[in-house]
């Protein structure tokens, strides 16, 4: 029989924690989609004169991706649609932490992005199918300065 310590941690269930925010720090989750938590740099193709032969390639500008988080509706949703909507007014980032736990409950890893923002925001489809087994999932897209250590 397989040694159950040596599997990695299945993505079971994860939260997001958002600090930093005029309507104060907001605990969220579980949540059940989480995309876009990369990075890559652009690189830059230096040309050297006189050597047609050779092209030096450096890493340049850092690139972050936006983050799509997708969750249950829930009565802390409307803190999210709140704040997507207040954008327009004040202009304001946060942080957020976001924490994948394993099937018993205990964290496993984090993923901390500063100055975040939300990009886009989409509700439940309101809709059920012929036996009302639907679930209101809503989504929420974050730009983010970068992860923090």
């Amino acid at each position: 029989m397989a040694d159950r310590t040596a599997l990695p941690p299945l993505a079971m269930y994860y939260t997001v924690l958002l600090e930093g925010l005029p309507l104060g720090a907001v605990q969220l989750g579980p949540f059940s989609g989480c995309t876009g938590l990369d990075a890559h740099y652009e690189p830059f193709e230096w040309k050297e004169g006189g050597d047609n032969g050779t092209v030096v390639r450096l890493p340049g500008r850092l690139v972050y991706s936006s983050v799509k988080l997708s969750h249950q509706v829930s009565e802390k949703s409307g803190a999210l649609l709140k704040w997507f909507t207040q954008i327009s007014v004040t202009a304001s980032r946060g942080s957020a932490t976001i924490t994948l736990f394993a099937d018993d409950g205990q964290p496993v890893a984090y993923w901390r992005l500063q100055g975040v923002w939300p990009v886009s925001y989409t509700g439940p489809s309101l809709t059920t199918g012929p036996a009302g087994e639907a679930v209101a999932v809503e989504t929420i897209e974050l730009a983010h300065e970068g992860f923090m250590t």
